[in-house]
């Protein structure tokens, strides 16, 4: 689920800023200043595409489908939230910087959290020892 939603915030930038490309510069942009403009922002978005994919298969896989799915989440988390600081940079639409600003704020609760258990889970505690840290709201209150 998470990966389409990135996928879609990235094809929506993308969009914008074609659109951009095609209905000329803004604020008296020159065609060059635009170009390394866009090409700076792709070349965030490869880096930071490169560098999830890397950290989310460093650990490798410990047959514990908990500390794994942890593992693996923290850097896609990590991943979306460069994402969305390079919509901040480079985007215009107001409600794409909203969207990436609510990005950053939400998943980097849940990073905190994830961490956090994940710690708890690599201490190898009983499995009734520790519980879920709160997320801050982001999933309504815990029950």
């Amino acid at each position: 689920m998470m990966r389409w939603f990135l996928l879609l915030l990235w094809l929506i930038a993308g969009a914008a800023l074609a659109q951009d490309q095609h209905h000329g510069m803004r604020g008296g942009d020159s065609p060059e200043r635009h170009d390394t403009t866009f090409a700076r922002f792709a070349s965030g978005m490869d880096a930071g595409m490169n560098t999830m994919m890397r950290d989310m298969h460093a650990p490798g896989y410990t047959g514990n489908a908990d500390i794994d799915f942890l593992a693996m989440m923290i850097p896609h988390h990590e991943g979306a939230v460069e994402m969305a600081r390079l919509a901040l940079i480079y985007g215009r639409d107001p409600l794409t910087r909203k969207l990436a600003e609510e990005i950053i704020a939400s998943q980097t609760v849940e990073i905190e959290g994830m961490k956090r258990r994940l710690a708890i889970l690599r201490a190898k505690p009983s499995p009734e020892q520790g519980e879920f840290p709160a997320l801050g709201g982001t999933r309504g209150p815990s029950q």
